[in-house]
């Protein structure tokens, strides 16, 4: 009788591959025609009046928006220049630029006065070349304004070209048959080179799909909560605009849901382990490989975002919305006992606990690398 696991040459069989088959985390937005309430809605006005008055809150001034675009056209009327009349010694070409992050989405935070540009040149990114670019930039600004007085700072990923309220923050990026001819010590690093491209990818992503006001009202919130909660700190800019698309707008009528919906949801489906290991949660869209957005974060960061997002739901679910959205009181409900309506809300606590051994952290990774 052969034994078990041995194979025509005696050899131990590794049997078939794993073949990793997502989740789908219970939403009730995607199965409510499966659950009919027993009850009406619950009145939410009051709440829907709070969103919108914290989304208000969080929006910057128009007079800070106007004063961005006039220094993004100063820098773009600047590029223009070194498009179409190059001076004789400009060491790049310039193949295209494009207004990338939250200023051109539309999503700008009160008090962070800044746009980016992404700039993609035919030529070789060097250090030197880079802050050649910067320097012609802002003398053809100061050309055409010499009251304007800015600074250059150089950065990672470009520079910034600072004035006393504002900032452009410029990133570079080459075409992408130069990447392979990238030197580490002469040239910008690829991983950053490759973040500005995909930073234009998000870019034309969000004007086409995600455009909605609730959509953008939404990642206005969800960016607070990240600074206000240690627990959803480790959800990224472009994690939330897919997040706040995915709760507005994925439902089966592919109508946008009002605003106090959308952020409910929201709380629900990372509740319920939509950004856990296991989980379908959300492809990204401008990736190949159906790479899904979650797993940039570690199993610990995963964790964290669920456990919060659950103690939070069950403050929402007994009238705590305005410590949720930093009307009054501070973050500690997420992390301490609180009691809402007479209604005793603990902390949850994490599930994960990190492995000891090295066998057990290279399991983790190869079920993380599967998703």
């Amino acid at each position: 009788m052969r034994g078990r696991g041995r194979g025509r040459g005696g050899g131990m069989s590794r049997g078939p591959a794993r073949v990793f088959v997502p989740h789908i985390p219970f939403d009730f937005a995607m199965c409510e025609q499966a659950f009919p309430r027993v009850k009406p809605e619950p009145n939410d006005d009051e709440f829907t009046q709070a969103l919108v008055k914290r989304s208000q809150e969080l929006t910057a001034s128009p007079q800070n928006q106007t004063m961005i675009l006039s220094m993004v056209t100063k820098v773009t009327n600047a590029l223009d220049s070194l498009v179409v009349a190059p001076p004789s010694d400009f060491q790049s070409q310039i193949d295209e630029y494009r207004q990338v992050g939250s200023f051109k989405k539309g999503t700008m935070m009160v008090g962070n006065n800044i746009a980016d540009v992404a700039i993609i040149l035919k030529t070789l990114p060097t250090k030197e070349s880079v802050q050649q670019l910067a320097e012609k930039i802002l003398e053809n600004i100061n050309k055409s304004d010499p009251s304007e007085n800015f600074t250059i700072v150089q950065t990672d990923a470009g520079f910034e070209l600072k004035a006393s309220d504002c900032m452009v923050n410029i990133l570079i990026a080459t075409v992408p048959q130069n990447m392979r001819k990238l030197e580490p010590n002469v040239h910008l690093d690829q991983r950053v080179l490759q973040a500005t491209l995909a930073a234009i990818r998000h870019v034309r992503w969000f004007e086409e799909n995600a455009f909605h006001t609730s959509v953008k009202m939404l990642v206005r919130l969800l960016k607070d909560l990240s600074r206000r909660f240690e627990g959803f700190r480790p959800l990224t800019p472009w994690i939330i605009d897919l997040l706040a698309h995915h709760a507005v707008m994925t439902n089966p009528n592919r109508q946008a849901l009002p605003i106090n919906q959308a952020f409910r949801r929201f709380l629900q489906l990372l509740s319920s382990g939509f950004f856990l290991p296991g989980s379908a949660g959300i492809v990204d869209p401008c990736e190949s490989g159906n790479v899904r957005v979650h797993t940039v974060m570690t199993l610990e960061e995963q964790d964290k975002v669920c456990y919060t997002a659950q103690t939070l739901l069950r403050i929402l679910a007994h009238g705590g919305y305005k410590r949720i959205l930093g009307l009054e009181g501070d973050a500690s409900v997420a992390t301490e006992v609180s009691v809402w309506n007479g209604v005793v809300v603990t902390p949850s606590d994490r599930a994960y606990e990190k492995p000891d051994t090295k066998d057990e952290v290279e399991e983790d990774s190869m079920e993380v690398a599967q998703e």
